[in-house]
């Protein structure tokens, strides 16, 4: 059994009905910082904004509507609109919670001399000779598809730090693989 002070768990129940369930480690949301750029900072504001300014109002009405159609005990509808009235509601606390972690960091004060967040960095697999560049990011901004990768992903871990022709040992599902450090920019 996990001890009830280490928890803290957020439940919307009706009518014996689990709409909504999550378990967070105490402590983890205020403890975890997120880098991010201005731009993803300010995108991360408009999509709140727009969460309480529409959504909500959105969920509620689709709530009142629901309502007007009868028996609430038989109402599949109103179930459904506080579902998702539920989920929204976890949403926009998650969005609040990561804007009030972010730390927006400025690209001109970027230290290039070693890997760090928001840094690009140049980087040849030893054993494959295969080389890339990936720009370094906070978890908000990673997209493979972009060639940006999370400080927190395993390569992103295995790099911070590192100066140029230096070695970085990540471990991968398959065994540990060595990345050399060709070039790091902004």
């Amino acid at each position: 059994l996990i001890p009830l002070s280490l928890y803290l768990c957020n439940a919307a129940v009706k009518c014996g009905v689990v709409f909504f369930f999550t378990i967070l480690k105490a402590g983890t949301m205020s403890e975890t910082n997120m880098y991010v750029t201005k731009e993803t900072f300010d995108k991360m504001r408009e999509e709140l904004q727009k969460m309480k300014s529409v959504d909500r109002p959105a969920a509620s009405k689709a709530i009142a509507e629901a309502r007007e159609k009868g028996d609430l005990k038989e109402n599949a509808e109103y179930d459904a609109a506080k579902e998702a009235q539920g989920m929204l509601e976890a949403k926009i606390k998650q969005l609040e919670g990561a804007i009030a972690n972010a730390k927006i960091v400025d690209t001109s004060t970027i230290d290039t001399s070693k890997v760090t967040i928001l840094t690009k960095v140049t980087i040849t697999n030893m054993a494959t000779k295969k080389t890339v560049t990936y720009q370094i990011v906070g978890e908000k901004e990673a997209d493979l598809k972009l060639g940006k990768i999370s400080a927190s992903s395993p390569i992103g871990k295995g790099l911070l730090g590192k100066v140029r022709g230096e070695i970085a040992e990540v471990q991968a599902p398959n065994g540990i693989v060595k990345f050399r450090v060709e070039e790091i920019t902004v």
